[in-house]
């Protein structure tokens, strides 16, 4: 059961992995598409009207920055996972996998704070005066994953940990 879950977790970020870079394209192409798209999700009083096209694109581009480091965690997890699909389940490989996979989890929960400040500058930036807004949003939701990237950070470091000691203890024997 354990490698048709493992094969599963591979496919699923294999499906991201080529779906993300194709949606950002699209998204880049079809700049209007991706403003109504954030006109719907963003529920903050921005003066819609007022924002421009090179404030979409730099939105755009902030948007794929930040995603950018969520794919480069999945790239690393589906390594991992198709490793123990394989049945290759400790070894040096995957436990550094592991762990980047968990030191960019811990980079992306801490850069959701700071995309959502400056994408309120930027989409705020042509207000009048004393209407601009810089809102900080930290919740329990990024605290949830914080936790959760602490957490695989130090088993992934047992893992490597490990992994040496049991190379190591090879040689003696």
């Amino acid at each position: 059961m354990t490698r048709q879950f493992s094969r599963l977790i591979a496919l699923g970020c294999v499906v991201v992995l080529v779906t993300a870079p194709i949606t950002a394209l699209y998204f880049l192409i079809n700049i209007d598409q991706f403003a109504d798209v954030a006109r719907n999700n963003i529920t903050l009083p921005i003066q819609w009207q007022t924002v421009s096209d090179i404030q979409w694109y730099s939105l755009w581009l902030l948007t794929v920055i930040y995603v950018a480091i969520g794919i480069a965690g999945l790239y690393y997890l589906r390594r991992a996972f198709a490793n123990f699909a394989k049945g290759q389940l400790f070894n040096i490989s995957n436990s550094r996998d592991l762990r980047l996979f968990s030191i960019l989890l811990f980079a992306q929960a801490l850069a959701k704070p700071l995309h959502f400040s400056i994408f309120n500058v930027l989409l705020s930036m042509n207000h009048p005066a004393g209407q601009k807004m810089l809102s900080v949003s930290f919740g329990s939701d990024e605290v949830k994953v914080i936790a959760l990237a602490m957490i695989l950070w130090v088993m992934s470091d047992l893992l490597v940990r490990g992994s040496r000691l049991e190379s190591e203890n090879k040689q003696f024997i």
